[in-house]
């Protein structure tokens, strides 16, 4: 079986970033198609976002009601881990893609289900289920949004031991008796957190000596010394050199010894999935990032046609971001179909800007951390004159409010010279929801003088927001 079909973009990949960048490009006049070989919805959907919040999201409220006179015993000490792992189920939608698909449907845009891989300049062969190819052309544009995979490293043992990447982590049908996770960054640390709380002993075995390295240090630290108080055994400085199954798991550990387990997660980082995708046969190395330039197109493809979108082009791998770039990039090529003139300022609607300058981050365990923007190491690695300040934020009524002992630390990043706020993290319970205030400063380069007249209802935790002003102050 065999076809060729036009059409003015084709999209490879239909998780959220692809889904987005269809939309937004159906909605500015475009025939689109959509290429995906595995769920429409992506990773997301499946095996990351949705199933791994709602693994968590049981055991965090669990704990807050813990740390409240009254409601404590009233909820006891422990979860239903089989109707914490039905409701992930039903996150999940059961792993069937029919309501992503209707909404492709409703929203006129062509699904092409199969393995799609660049043939040339604007054309696209898919392998199609049962056999056979179709052929897709593209008027204008073809964009890459196919992600990334879990990446593994090169160790002895590895490829017939059966392991757990972030996919496994998230649809796990029940709590493994031992589990080991390999890996000290969100991935690991929130894995270690759902699973420890679904009843595994949790082993964390991380290379480095700190938790969240991209993040404040303080955030790594209070994750892990809540993660310890939770019963997770962490361990710094430990490299698994080797691994075997033998009806449990044994991982080498050098001059450490060895541990025993019944699983082993490795949270090691990602890769592009771009292996199998004929970017050769466009000029660009198969397996590697896409570089783009602000308005997506891919740098070192002539003819000003093959677009990147998401994790697949490196520039920030978070979903958020990608459906970001996905809502620029979408618009993009239908103006530039249409010949309709671009904006191009530096916040202008035709540029994405904000994944590089304003990324907004959640690490969903307890306490929760939540970023935006520079650290103090990397804003003043870019030469600025910047200043932290630093506030408790269990000392703000409205957390002591919200839960008996709060623990948690605000930090504001600020540029000395402009006044404004270069970056913020959030380390505590429900600091999550401080986060988009933050974002909207950073993005916005809000004046200090200006934030002061923002004023935070009383008593609630985002008064932290006015601790911090008064401590820049003095």
């Amino acid at each position: 079986m065999s076809g060729t079909d036009e059409f003015d973009l084709v999209v490879l990949g239909a998780g959220p970033t692809g889904e987005n960048l269809a939309d937004r490009a159906r909605a500015g006049g475009l025939s689109v198609a959509i290429v995906e070989r595995e769920l429409v919805g992506g990773e997301c959907s499946y095996w990351a976002c949705m199933p791994s919040k709602a693994l968590l999201r049981p055991p965090a409220a669990l704990r807050e009601a813990q740390r409240l006179p009254g409601a404590r015993a009233a909820v006891g000490d422990g979860l239903d881990a089989d109707a914490v792992l039905r409701r992930r189920d039903d996150f999940a939608s059961l792993w069937r893609d029919d309501g992503q698909v209707a909404w492709l449907e409703s929203a006129g845009i062509t699904l092409v289900r199969g393995h799609g891989r660049l043939d040339g300049e604007r054309r696209v062969v898919v392998d199609v289920p049962g056999g056979g190819r179709r052929i897709l052309t593209a008027r204008h544009a073809v964009a890459v949004c196919t992600g990334t995979g879990a990446a593994l490293p090169d160790l002895p043992g590895i490829e017939h031991t059966g392991v757990w990447t972030s996919r496994e982590a998230t649809s796990a049908p029940e709590a493994p008796g031992r589990l080991a996770v390999v890996g000290g960054g969100v991935v690991a640390v929130e894995m270690a957190t759902a699973w420890s709380a679904l009843g595994s002993r949790v082993t964390l075995l991380v290379r480095e000596q700190a938790l969240l390295p991209r993040l404040e240090p303080f955030a790594g630290q209070l994750v892990a010394e809540a993660l310890r108080e939770s019963g997770v055994d962490l361990r710094f400085g430990a490299s698994v050199t080797g691994l075997a199954r033998d009806g449990e798991v044994v991982l080498d550990l050098g001059e450490h010894g060895e541990l025993r387990a019944d699983e082993v997660l490795f949270a090691t980082g990602r890769r592009p999935a771009t292996g199998d995708l004929g970017l050769e046969t466009v000029g660009l190395e198969p397996g590697g990032w896409i570089e783009v330039d602000d308005t997506g197109l891919a740098v070192g493809v002539a003819g000003g046609w093959l677009y990147a979108a998401g994790d697949v082009n490196r520039r920030a791998l978070l979903t958020h971001q990608g459906k970001y770039q996905g809502r620029v990039f979408g618009a993009v090529i239908a103006d530039r179909a249409a010949g309709r003139e671009l904006d191009l300022a530096p916040w202008g609607r035709s540029v994405a800007t904000a994944d590089r300058t304003a990324v907004p981050q959640v690490v969903f365990t307890d306490p929760e951390v939540a970023s935006v923007g520079l650290t103090l190491a990397e804003a003043t690695a870019t030469g600025r004159r910047v200043r932290a300040v630093d506030y408790r934020i269990g000392n703000v009524a409205g957390a002591a409010l919200y839960a008996d002992g709060y623990r948690g630390q605000a930090r504001a990043v600020i540029d000395l010279d402009r006044e404004t706020v270069v970056g913020a993290t959030f380390v505590g319970s429900a600091v999550a929801e401080l986060l988009h205030s933050a974002t909207v400063a950073v993005a916005g380069e809000v004046p200090l003088s200006r934030l002061w007249h923002a004023v935070p209802a009383y008593p609630t935790i985002s008064e932290v927001w006015l601790r911090l002003l008064e401590a820049w102050r003095g």
